[in-house]
């Protein structure tokens, strides 16, 4: 979506800082907000598209200011309340929680490499006619859609070659919104780098990313 979050091709904020020898978790809370994830997917509460949009849905400068973890857990507090499954009181502790209901789906051990290695997996085993070819010219629809989508903005409107065609996957921009899967080809396709920065960009660098079939159109 059209926001702080789309933060690709953006200058101005500042150099990457890498720290040496970084932990996967600096702390306790993150190593088990991580395993909230797949527990609440398991559980059918969400899929991977709504928990991307409720992080686009943070106040720019919460989103600047929070930490990756904790933006998974405003994730799972805002999803969590909308569909019914907890409610403010009970997440502020005024109340005491409900007991889950027996027939909620459980993560179990041998689903949990499964689960955190695909993110549950989009791909559709399903037989559709592809628009594009390795090889054609595309151009990304120029669009600003108010809700989720994984067009990035520095590419739209801009002129690319298809690369290759990854396959049929459900399209983010409806799953995120619960308005079904809406299978389609994905494509990688190929800009240049001058194309998408302008003529002071390296001439011979190139950047690929995988784009829906509502993303493009004949160039």
């Amino acid at each position: 979506m059209n926001g702080i979050h789309d933060m690709g091709g953006m200058h101005g904020m500042g150099a990457v800082i890498t720290e040496e020898n970084e932990p996967p978790f600096h702390h306790e809370w993150e190593r088990r907000t991580f395993s909230l994830f797949a527990s609440l997917f398991v559980g059918g509460h969400f899929n991977v598209d709504m928990f991307r949009h409720a992080i686009e849905r943070m106040p720019p400068v919460h989103y600047l200011e929070e930490s990756y973890y904790e933006h998974w857990m405003h994730a799972f507090e805002t999803l969590l309340i909308e569909r019914g499954v907890i409610t403010a009181n009970e997440l502020s502790g005024a109340v005491k929680p409900l007991p889950v209901p027996p027939e909620t789906p459980v993560l179990r051990q041998g689903m949990v490499q499964a689960v955190v290695s695909t993110g549950g997996g989009a791909r559709v085993e399903i037989d559709l006619p592809a628009s594009f070819s390795p090889g054609d010219r595309v151009r990304a629809k120029n669009i600003n859609p108010a809700g989720h989508t994984r067009l990035p903005r520095y590419v739209r409107g801009k002129v690319g070659t298809i690369v290759i065609d990854h396959g049929v996957f459900i399209t983010p921009d409806t799953a995120a919104h619960d308005q079904g899967d809406h299978p389609q080809h994905v494509y990688s396709v190929s800009f240049d780098a001058t194309e998408l920065w302008g003529s002071e960009a390296p001439r011979k660098d190139t950047v690929r990313i995988d784009l829906w079939d509502d993303y493009l159109e004949a160039s």
